[in-house]
């Protein structure tokens, strides 16, 4: 699938130093290629091994390889020079205090993006950069509901906040958290409408069953989650009413990340908000990530491999990265 397919979705050694480093904004492809360590190699396979048994895993393990040398060559000389005497045991401290915060709490002049007005806020006179080092900007993304936990757009900037330069600016002079909702998409996103309009690239990219009794009344009452809603919400497509999953609400549906390719979308997600300054990413409703029906749904296996997938992919490209 093309990228443009699924892009609607949304001192040296210092670990201070390391957080706040900038990625080139274009590739550097004139560097060696990345080469993955053989244990970290195998440690990657093994995760999608048992997601997606040994064949698929073979099929996606060349482009998941791919997406980790493109974000490879992003980066600077002196972020690579700087992560080579990176110790992972220093990376949080008492010192560590993070300010959390919507991106449009503050007002500024009636053309003033709420993003810029924030960093003002946040460096005025460096009162509150000598208190805050993090800061955790709650979902920034064009959004349609559940104040911005319904992600229309995972890869942009809400344009009534700002933009990726307010994002950088701001990651210049902080560390920032990022929240990856990854669980669920807002049912406005360009890719639930594709989804919508029988588009077969997009037919398994959500958790949808052609019939409601395709969940039992029994697999129904062992799912934990955080809601009493239904579980599903009938949505009309070209090729008839489908039934979708939304473990929170009707306008988030739930992505199928038993389709190897919408994990292999989501980490290219990640990787895209490290390049833009995510130095630590709050994994959303990840508890609720793998659907499983027979199961509580919820804190599976599959959803510890999924973030232990993660976690190996950034331990060899973004290790400073939490």
């Amino acid at each position: 699938m093309r990228e443009k397919d699924f892009l609607p979705f949304g001192a040296a050694g210092d670990p201070g130093q390391l957080r706040f480093a900038l990625h080139n904004h274009r590739p550097d492809f004139t560097r060696p290629k990345l080469e993955i360590p053989q244990e970290a190699l195998d440690s990657i396979r093994e995760k999608l091994d048992f997601l997606y048994g040994e064949e698929q895993a073979q099929s996606c393990l060349p482009e998941l390889i791919r997406l980790m040398q493109v974000y490879h060559a992003h980066k600077t000389d002196a972020m690579l020079a700087m992560e080579r005497n990176f110790d992972s045991g220093e990376r949080f401290s008492q010192q560590d205090i993070v300010l959390i915060t919507y991106g449009n709490l503050f007002k500024g002049a009636e053309n003033q993006r709420p993003l810029s007005v924030l960093f003002e806020v946040l460096t005025y006179r460096n009162v509150l950069r000598r208190i805050f080092n993090t800061i955790h900007i709650l979902p920034f993304f064009p959004y349609t509901s559940d104040r911005g936990f319904a992600v229309s757009n995972f890869r942009a900037v809400d344009p009534q906040l700002g933009s990726w330069v307010d994002i950088e600016r701001l990651g210049s002079r902080f560390q920032l958290m990022f929240d990856g909702v990854f669980n669920h998409a807002s049912a406005s996103s360009p890719a639930f409408e594709r989804f919508l309009c029988g588009d077969p690239q997009f037919r398994d990219v959500f958790v949808a069953f052609d019939r409601p009794a395709e969940l039992t009344p029994e697999a129904r009452s062992m799912i934990v989650r955080p809601r009493t809603s239904d579980v599903l919400s009938r949505h009309e497509t070209l090729d008839g009413p489908r039934w979708v999953w939304t473990t929170f609400s009707p306008d988030q549906v739930d992505l199928n990340f038993t389709n190897p390719r919408v994990l292999l979308w989501i980490i290219e997600t990640l990787l895209l908000y490290v390049r833009n300054g995510a130095n630590i990413v709050r994994l959303d409703a990840v508890t609720y990530i793998w659907h499983q029906p027979g199961t509580s749904c919820a804190n599976l296996p599959q959803g510890h491999a999924i973030v232990q997938l993660m976690r190996a992919v950034l331990d060899v490209v973004a290790p400073g990265v939490a």
